[in-house]
């Protein structure tokens, strides 16, 4: 009689759709499926936070039903352009306008400000933020829209009350130069800069140093390429373009000024895609997500591609570019970039996005379905707590990445997460083999409630298939200093091991470990199978 063999694996590696399925007998710890899962700092792939709404009720709406296209993490709240109009709310649960026309160089008390007319924005889409921290508590904001109908606005809020009412406020629109508009924005050497006028598509404009509202003493820069994007990056001016990148130097020496092609065979899909994160630029190619890389060479960059584990996905977005609307968010504690792709006409729970973790390996992938973030931020208030908000087309406010359900409109739902490992020959495709039983070491944050399911030899429809096994409850575990008798299960262990018969023969197999519920998260960090060999047939 065959003795049972062991087999045993870490969940790492990540979403990897780009192999065959050959290939991946060699990775039986990376994924074929990871849904509303992310790669754990720590190792091993979460089941994801949900979302709530800011404030809690109805007043997340900032302005109706109006989509929100844009936000950014200011001083104690967080700035939403919805609709026409910019808004600012420290909870939520009110919101002050600040788009309002320009006032005076020694600002505005609340009553005053809030008295002052509407400034009019002309159908405004997706923004774009750069923050001055000048001598300012807050710093000055500037905002531009990719619509390209309205000048950048510039909004600065001071004092230092937690009653908003007792600060002063500034607002006013940027002139360029006569009726010059702008898409993008970008901080530079002390400089605002900006470009994507619909006149001077190629064209980057360059403020005086130390006066952001100032382009009379500017310069101005023509490219031979629609600029996409901009960012100031180990100080230089990275400029994104359709089919090339440039970067800009020496922007306070007038006479040393130059523009130098980084590429001109990769350009950027989307500006709204990149982002500055662990010392590097990330964007969307249409080959895939790009990193902007110094290398050993002073002054010289390298481009490096990052998602070839996605590749299908990657290629699904490039192909339908323009029906998608396209936000990025870097999670910093997660060491996570996070790129949403969805369309308004789309129900909410089906919207998509993709999650990137850089790991010491390097990075690693997951997707996301169900949240709906046309507009997407995280950054420090003024105490230096990292927050994360996204908005979408029906005009929410969200917390991001926080509870244990999706809330769309303030509806509960369920997380449907799924993880599925690469078929598992076990060295041996040939041998048949009989499944005893399997072990699951997880991480829960509370009590968690996964189904396990088993298909043998590619899902074959020759291959009896065993009904789904659902594992109970994997206890929490109890730790000293903060179990509660009567609430914890006493005894689990910290990463408790949960083991379950297993029926079934193939000669290969995989497993697939889902949840759809409201639970708190948990961590999968590895699978244990006890098997036998059962010849070869």
């Amino acid at each position: 009689m065959a003795r049972s063999q062991p087999y045993g694996f870490a969940c790492s590696g990540g979403l990897v759709d780009s192999a065959n399925r050959f290939d991946l007998f060699k990775a039986p710890g990376v994924a074929t499926t990871l849904r509303n899962f992310e790669v754990a700092v720590e190792g091993g792939y979460r089941r994801i936070n949900g979302y709530s709404l800011f404030g809690g009720g109805s007043s997340a709406r900032p302005n109706s039903s109006n989509q929100i296209y844009g936000l950014f993490v200011y001083a104690d709240g967080v700035i939403a352009a919805g609709g026409s109009n910019i808004y600012f709310s420290q909870t939520g649960t009110s919101w002050l306008q600040i788009n309002k026309a320009s006032v005076a160089s020694s600002g505005d008390n609340h009553t005053a400000f809030t008295g002052r007319s509407a400034l009019s924005l002309t159908s405004p889409a997706q923004y774009s933020f750069a923050l001055y921290e000048g001598t300012s508590i807050y710093g000055d904001l500037v905002m531009t829209d990719s619509s390209g109908s309205n000048k950048p606005f510039l909004f600065k809020m001071t004092g230092t009350d937690s009653d908003i009412t007792n600060r002063t406020f500034f607002a006013s629109q940027i002139t360029i130069s006569g009726s010059t508009t702008a898409k993008f924005c970008t901080i530079h050497g002390r400089r605002l800069v900006v470009a994507g006028d619909p006149s001077t598509p190629n064209t980057v404009y360059i403020s005086a140093v130390n006066d952001i509202d100032d382009f009379t003493g500017g310069v101005s820069i023509t490219l031979e390429d629609q600029i996409v994007g901009l960012k100031s990056f180990r100080n230089e001016l990275f400029i994104f373009c359709k089919n090339s990148i440039f970067k800009l130097q020496n922007v306070d020496n007038s006479s040393a000024l130059q523009v130098v092609p980084v590429t001109k065979n990769v350009g950027c899909l989307d500006g709204q895609s990149i982002q500055e994160f662990g010392g590097d630029l990330i964007f969307l190619a249409p080959d895939g997500l790009r990193t902007v890389a110094g290398t050993a060479r002073i002054g010289d960059v390298e481009l490096g591609t990052i998602s070839k584990a996605i590749q299908p996905q990657i290629k699904q977005i490039a192909d339908n570019i323009d029906t998608f609307t396209i936000s990025s968010v870097v999670l910093r504690d997660k060491s996570q970039y996070r790129l949403y792709y969805g369309k308004s006409s789309q129900s909410d729970l089906i919207q998509e996005g993709i999650i990137g973790t850089l790991r010491p390996e390097g990075w690693q992938w997951s997707e996301t379905r169900g949240i709906e973030a046309p507009a997407v931020a995280s950054g420090f208030t003024n105490t230096g707590v990292e927050k994360a908000f996204h908005g979408d087309f029906a005009g929410y406010v969200y917390n991001h990445d926080t509870g244990n359900s999706f809330n769309p409109a303030g509806t509960e739902s369920d997380i449907d997460a799924q993880y599925t490992t690469p078929d598992i020959d076990y060295g041996d495709l040939g041998m048949l083999k009989t499944l005893q039983y399997l072990k699951i070491s997880f991480s829960p944050e509370n009590d968690a409630t996964p189904t396990i399911r088993v298909r043998y030899d590619f899902e074959s429809t020759d291959t009896p298939q065993p009904a789904d096994i659902s594992l109970g409850t994997v206890p929490l575990p109890s730790l000293f200093g903060s179990a509660v008798l009567n609430s914890n299960t006493f005894g689990a262990g910290e990463h408790p091991t949960v083991r379950t018969a297993l029926t079934g023969s193939g000669h290969s197999n995989n497993f697939s470990i889902f949840t759809k519920n409201t639970n708190q998260p948990y961590i999968i960090n590895g699978l244990y199978i006890d098997y036998v060999p059962s010849g070869r047939r």
